[in-house]
């Protein structure tokens, strides 16, 4: 173990942590709404997400770029930002909603038992990913180098990034939105009546099937706009980039309370920070472990997480 390593490197580790679980926590957003609503752990989710990161990068090379370009100015940059998260937002968004209508719409209509949904997520996953590895040759993509990274200040040898910024700004902004939206509007009561009491909520006039797709929806915008910073803070993609990342969220998820929207963005920042640290004391080897090993010491030991409030109990 290299305490000496990580004690002269905690800054730099810390930001590179923070970012890495800016990326996590967004991610973890769509397994904790659909967890809150349907007690359903959609593993089919980290697809959802796989097919952001695919969708950036084809909108980028419908302007001709390539991994060999040079970056474009400011405006031209701003505008491949903007196109790229739009398109990630609208294919996962969509890949989510295709999910929940042909797969788990049909098992609900005929009641179908816990297993059997997830059993169908993980068939869905597996699906989803052979299916790009297919069209994709099982090969990574490059993405193209759309945002240069500049260090924009430095505290001690810790340099931060406009990456690390953005990918920090973003992800805090996506879950504030979310907060407001199912503590503030119509809709997201109508998302917290579904979550606490499905019965109740459809004799007060609630329309289970729109908020479960409104949920799937929601949680497909915001994978995709952790493809999107993923994408960038990576460089590559591949037809599994997903699954571990994927896990990670879970993870995340379970450690802030699963189906807590707040818990979500807690557990993947401290998440990130503990895979950073690990990687400095144990070896790059022993980053993704961590997130393994907690998981199992978060089912032991507090499987309600650490802030443990259901979507379904959640107080504006």
């Amino acid at each position: 173990m290299h305490f000496s390593n990580l004690a002269h490197n905690v800054g730099p580790l810390t930001i590179l942590g923070l970012a890495q679980g800016a990326i996590i926590a967004l991610f973890a957003l769509g397994y904790t709404l659909v967890y809150g609503v349907l007690r359903l752990i959609n593993f089919a989710h980290s697809e959802v997400f796989l097919m952001g990161t695919y969708a950036a990068w084809a909108t980028w090379g419908l302007f001709g770029l390539t991994v060999n370009s040079r970056p474009p100015a400011f405006w031209p940059m701003v505008g491949l930002l903007v196109a790229g998260l739009v398109a990630a937002v609208v294919a996962s968004g969509a890949t989510a909603l295709t999910l929940e209508f042909a797969a788990y719409r049909p098992l609900r209509r005929r009641n179908a038992p816990p297993l059997t949904f997830l059993i169908t997520a993980i068939g869905a996953s597996l699906f989803l990913s052979e299916v790009a590895g297919v069209f994709t040759q099982h090969n990574s993509r490059g993405i193209q180098p759309i945002l240069p990274q500049n260090t924009v200040f430095s505290i001690g040898n810790m340099n931060v990034t406009n990456l690390q910024i953005l990918i920090i700004v973003l992800a805090l902004l996506a879950m504030f939105a979310l907060d407001r939206f199912i503590n503030r509007s119509r809709l997201g009561r109508g998302v917290r009546a579904v979550a606490q009491n499905p019965d109740s909520a459809a004799l007060m006039g609630v329309n289970k099937g729109r908020v479960i797709s409104l949920v799937f929806l929601l949680g497909g915008l915001t994978a995709g706009v952790a493809a999107v910073m993923y994408d960038l803070k990576i460089g590559t993609t591949i037809y599994d980039a997903g699954t571990i990342l994927g896990i990670e969220a879970f993870t995340a998820a379970v450690l802030g309370g699963i189906g807590n929207l707040r818990g979500a963005l807690l557990g993947g920042l401290l998440l990130g920070l503990l895979e950073s640290y690990a990687s400095s004391l144990f070896g790059t080897a022993w980053q993704h472990a961590v997130a393994f090993v907690l998981l199992v010491l978060i089912l032991m030991f507090r499987p309600t997480g650490l802030l443990g409030e259901s979507l379904g109990r959640a107080r504006a």
